[in-house]
């Protein structure tokens, strides 16, 4: 659906001035707007996976750790698909108003396409460049949103997510370095030609969400301060948006639809995307990658 069909249904959740300014800027920050039941429920899976985490030691498709992971200290990167991992994460993302406002962006037909927890660890989680999303995951068309939860409150010392406002009405960038090698954020040259100065950090209390399309550029700093920033973030997708790569962080709900119904159509975007590497054969996580640890990595 084209954003003026999207906006021709009546909203449930969002106000008229918030769709439209999401459509303007490529984003949004809807602070505190998640139930307190809701968020004490995420917390207590998040808790109950860290338990797990103790005893892994290296990263897998599940986990991604930071250097200095210890049984006694955890160090977390990344929980990848925790949907798949624990009961409350899918119940949120399907059950809860997280899926009626998506509806209110990419119309009344969402499919869900896949999820991670970034936790942010204290005292030094890392920073994710500034990148797209649409490079790891092309559809047919630029509907898809990625929503943040942030599940404890976060700062702006914690590493929140930065947007630059209004640039998924821009270029898509090349995430290949020029030897021809993945690195699933800008280019050097294309990174210093960007007006950092535009960059907006989506802090906010616990309960608050991110949204961002798919073609925003965003990123965050690393943290630096006493208290992790774990983030939970679902990929939703307009009902009429079909994949036509490998999901990168498959899931056993890849492609469930979480509001109204199948599309019979497809949606064509006219405008080009670039196709990321073949992830079928295994990944970690865009953290590894622009880390320069694993150059196979997806996103």
């Amino acid at each position: 659906m084209t954003p003026e069909e999207i906006l021709s249904y009546p909203p449930t959740v969002l106000s008229e001035e918030q769709r439209t300014f999401y459509f303007d800027n490529g984003y949004l920050l809807l602070e505190k707007i998640v139930p307190d039941d809701w968020v004490e429920r995420l917390r207590a899976a998040t808790a109950d996976m860290i338990e797990e985490s103790r005893a892994i030691t290296r990263s897998d498709a599940k986990w991604d750790l930071e250097d200095g992971h210890t049984a006694a200290a955890p160090r977390l990167r990344r929980l990848s698909s925790p949907n798949d991992h624990h009961p409350a994460y899918w119940d949120y993302a399907s059950r809860s108003l997280v899926a009626d406002i998506v509806a209110d962006l990419v119309g009344p037909n969402v499919k869900f396409h896949h999820s991670k927890l970034n936790f942010k660890w204290a005292r030094g989680g890392e920073e994710v460049k500034w990148h797209q999303d649409i490079q790891f995951w092309p559809h047919t068309n630029y509907s898809p949103c990625t929503v943040g939860t942030y599940i404890y409150d976060c700062g702006p010392d914690q590493g929140p997510l930065g947007i630059i406002p209004g640039s998924h009405k821009g270029e898509l960038y090349d995430q290949y370095d020029d030897d021809g090698e993945w690195i699933g954020c800008l280019r050097p040259d294309d990174e210093a030609g960007l007006d950092a100065g535009k960059a907006v950090y989506l802090d906010g209390p616990a309960g608050s969400l991110t949204i961002h399309n798919c073609r925003t550029l965003h990123g965050s700093k690393p943290n630096r301060s006493d208290e992790g920033r774990p983030l939970l973030l679902n990929v939703y997708a307009g009902a009429d948006a079909f994949t036509y790569t490998h999901n990168p962080l498959k899931s056993k709900y890849d492609q469930a639809i979480v509001r109204g119904a199948p599309a019979r159509w497809a949606h064509h975007d006219p405008r080009p995307c670039l196709l990321p590497p073949d992830w079928s054969g295994g990944y970690s996580s865009i953290f590894a990658v622009q880390q320069g640890e694993d150059r196979t990595a997806a996103e």
